[in-house]
């Protein structure tokens, strides 16, 4: 029997208006699990600022927003580039005004043998996932402690990061720096009251992958393969989002939540076998 749905979408895990009066940053928040955060907190009462590279991809966040009531802007942003991180912030700040809490789920990924990864490959990963990441949490951290307001940062994690693995070394690399920072982070910040966690999900399908990855999305087989017997689905991942930065989270600073089903932990005396990275992605 696999683990308990949650339930449905719409349901709301927080106490209604949690967030009210609040401003949320989602960085990569237009698509797939990033909009699935956003729609959670807007769902609590946040004003969203959708950040986001494509405008197709603002778009679609905003209306996803906005049909549940809640404040919304999109704002174009390239998390790599320190000036349009910090103007960012200003039109985030003239519009709904200073951020309370920041996510940055902005990535990049695609999986690629380390042998045949260019040097641009390798750098533009590493650039949007952890350079990315600092940029923005130490601009948010900046303007919060300028104004003496607490704040809560997200970080968005990957399970690989622990063990790395074929097809991820940029990735695998980029996200366990990105797990180190939110702890280095965490103790620097928690004077000024800013708090600073990561979530690393599980198998959570959606239509924001690269595709390679989105031909091979196959829940019902992958729910064999997961320990809890079945996928996750991205409100649940929201729900986890809106704990980790709400009030009711107060004390919890510097730790990486794994939402996965037991999936990273499975391994045991008997594994699979073993199909080599030139295999997998030719």
């Amino acid at each position: 029997m696999p683990l308990p749905t949650p339930p449905p979408v719409g349901t709301a895990m927080l106490p209604p208006r949690t967030y009210a009066g609040k401003v949320v940053i989602v960085t990569g928040g237009g698509t797939g699990l990033g909009k699935a955060m956003a729609v959670e907190f807007a769902r609590l009462g946040a004003g969203i600022a959708v950040a986001s590279r494509k405008a197709e991809h603002r778009e679609n966040g905003v209306q996803a927003v906005a049909a549940l009531g809640a404040r919304a802007i999109g704002v174009e942003l390239d998390v790599r580039n320190d000036d349009a991180v910090a103007s960012t912030f200003d039109r985030i700040e003239e519009e709904l005004g200073p951020a309370d809490v920041l996510i940055n789920n902005a990535a990049g990924n695609f999986p690629s043998q380390a042998v045949k990864m260019s040097a641009n490959a390798w750098r533009s990963v590493v650039d949007i996932v952890l350079n990315g990441t600092f940029l923005c949490s130490a601009e948010f951290a900046r303007r919060a402690i300028a104004r003496t307001a607490p704040g809560a940062i997200l970080n968005i994690g990957a399970t690989y990061s622990w063990t790395g693995g074929p097809g991820t070394a940029h990735s695998a690399a980029a996200k366990a720096g990105v797990m180190n920072l939110t702890q280095s982070l965490a103790v620097e910040w928690a004077p000024n009251g800013i708090r600073v966690n990561c979530l690393a999900p599980g198998l959570f399908p959606h239509d924001d992958l690269p595709p390679v990855l989105l031909a091979r999305q196959n829940p019902e087989a992958d729910c064999k393969r997961i320990p809890g017997g079945r996928v996750g689905q991205p409100h649940e991942l929201g729900w986890a989002a809106t704990y980790l930065c709400s009030p009711y989270a107060a004390y919890l600073t510097g730790h990486t939540m794994v939402l996965d089903g037991a999936n990273w932990l499975r391994r045991g005396l008997a594994m699979p076998d073993f199909v080599p990275i030139d295999e997998q992605f030719p």
